[in-house]
């Protein structure tokens, strides 16, 4: 709409009020003070489509409390438009703020959540690898691997457990049983580096 004259403060407000023709208040509204609104938005980061969107809901505030006579001229229009969008597009702000934490939050949830997963299945895998390797060695040797390296059982109570007469007797049972797996897995560089892994100590 051509506008022959620009409309003052006053003359904007009795048109939103007498509600006959507020389109050319409106679009006076938008001539005078687009640019204005559309800068602070722009250096505060912003984009045009950001910068439309955000007017427009600017124009609809003013319009509305204007109406409901909450505005009547106490500061000039320039002013108070320049007010209702910087309170908008704070919140607009906070509110992308809050979201992109809530993103990243889940983001670091899901990653760390994957990377239980993967190294669940990863011990699981190492379980059944030793236990296999393990069943080769024969029961007592089994029951005293699986006791020290999988229950984490001290060498006091594994004794008591599988009835050897001493600690020592117990310890030089056990290096022969891992001298017997070391021997299984010599021939394959793959299988001594998956049971380095599986066995995290001794």
């Amino acid at each position: 709409m051509k506008l022959n004259r620009n409309l003052t403060d006053q003359e904007i407000l009795e048109k939103i009020q007498s509600k006959s023709d507020p389109n050319q208040a409106i679009s006076q509204l938008y001539l005078q003070h687009y640019g204005m609104l559309e800068h602070y938005i722009l250096q505060n980061s912003g984009s045009s489509d950001d910068a439309a969107d955000q007017i427009q809901e600017v124009m609809l505030v003013f319009v509305k409390m204007v109406k409901l006579e909450k505005y009547r001229g106490e500061a000039s229009i320039k002013s108070f438009l320049y007010s209702i969008c910087k309170n908008l597009w704070i919140s607009e702000l906070r509110k992308r703020k809050s979201t992109s934490a809530r993103n990243e939050k889940y983001e670091v949830e899901k990653d760390q959540m994957d990377t239980d997963i993967s190294e669940q299945i990863s011990r699981n895998e190492n379980l059944k690898f030793v236990m296999d390797l393990f069943e080769k060695l024969g029961e007592k040797c089994k029951q005293l691997l699986t006791l020290f390296y999988f229950e984490e059982l001290p060498m006091k109570e594994i004794r008591e457990k599988l009835d050897f007469s001493s600690e020592q007797v117990l310890r030089n049972k056990k290096y022969k049983c891992l001298q017997n797996l070391t021997d299984q897995v010599k021939s394959s560089p793959s299988l001594s580096e998956n049971l380095q892994k599986a066995l995290r100590h001794e």
